[in-house]
This record gives structure tokens, sequence and C-alpha cells, in this order.
């Protein structure tokens, strides 16, 4: 299945690159407000920090595509209920490549908004003292992604909104966990 949908969208990328009236490369690297919602976990937003690379694939001045692949973490601090292999009050790191897939919306030269999914694998064999917290996450987290950006020449600075879709619970404790991220940052287009 990852295969059939890496193909697919390698596919898209290409026939959209080959037709696009604007395409452009970048870099780009910001601070992360991640949280898990759940019983298990603090109510707050902890600091982490993305980085990675985007395409700006424009089909029309107005409406493209924007491509990324990122670094990002979240981290988190369990409360003090014990829970399935986390201790209370630890804190959690958890590492994600995350791939969204933004739509571009050009209101201006100056202001683009985003707005699509993203789909975050865990890469991170995270361990405490108890020794299996890899073992209550998924591998994956499924996500919606709204926001803004500054355009300033090669210039980015943007704002955005992850709100999680899946649940990243691997054990079984009642309720789920959902991801929430408030992320912004600066991107630098190289080509």
């Amino acid at each position: 299945m990852k295969r059939i949908l890496l193909s697919v969208v390698t596919m898209f990328a290409v026939v959209s690159i080959a037709n696009a009236q604007g395409f452009h490369l970048g870099a780009k690297a910001g601070a992360n407000l991640g949280k898990i919602d759940g019983t298990s976990f603090k109510d707050e937003f902890n600091l982490g920090y993305q980085l990675g690379g985007f395409a700006e694939i424009d089909f029309t001045k107005g409406f493209g595509i924007q491509p990324e692949v990122l670094f990002s973490q979240t981290n988190t601090t369990v409360t003090d209920e014990p829970l399935s292999g986390l201790k209370g009050g630890e804190k959690i790191n958890l590492n994600y490549i995350s791939v969204p897939v933004l739509l571009r919306l050009n209101a201006s030269k100056l202001l683009t908004f985003h707005v699509g999914p993203q789909f975050s694998i865990l890469t991170n064999n995270h361990k405490t003292t108890a020794g299996n917290v890899v073992d209550a996450f998924k591998g994956g987290d499924f996500a919606m992604v709204a926001g803004a950006q500054v355009n300033l020449g090669m210039l980015k600075v943007y704002g955005r909104y992850n709100i999680g879709l899946s649940d990243i619970k691997d054990v079984s404790d009642q309720g789920n966990w959902k991801s929430q991220q408030i992320q912004f940052g600066v991107g630098i287009k190289i080509l």
C-alpha cells in the first residue's frame, strides 16, 4: 500500500512539475509547539523543532501545491497517572519524518494560504526507565494542516496548525491519543 501511494505521489509530482507555471525548491526550519491530547498526558504545549525542505509548484498565479519533507519533534509530559510502560511525570520526545502535501492558495505576491493532509512516520526508539515507551505509540500519524505564509522575496515566514486525525496510541488504554502542533518558522527559496 505504501509503495502504491508513493508511486502515485511521485507520478503526480513529475506530471505536475512538467506542467507547472512556477517551480521552486527551498529549505525551512522553525519551532514546534506540540502536545498529545489524551488522558495520560498533560494538557500543555511543549517546545520542539522542525526542519526540512519544500517544493512550490504553481499551476496558475493563484493556485498550486507545496509538498514538503520535514524532521519534526513533538515533546510531551506524562501525567502523574501510571500507564502501561509510561512513567508519571516523564518527558517524552517523539521524532517524526513528516510529509505534508499542501494546497497553495496565493492570495497575493505577499500572502499564501496552505491547507492539506500530512502523514508522519515515527523514527525514534525512545527508551525510558520503564524500557518500552516506543511500544506505546503507533508508527505513524495522519493529520490535517492549515496555515499562512508571508513571502518576502526569497524568504518565507510561516505559521500553521496541525491537528492529528488518527489515534497514535498503541496500548490498551481507554481513550484516544491525538497530536496537535502549532508551527512557525522561516524558509528560504534555493532554486
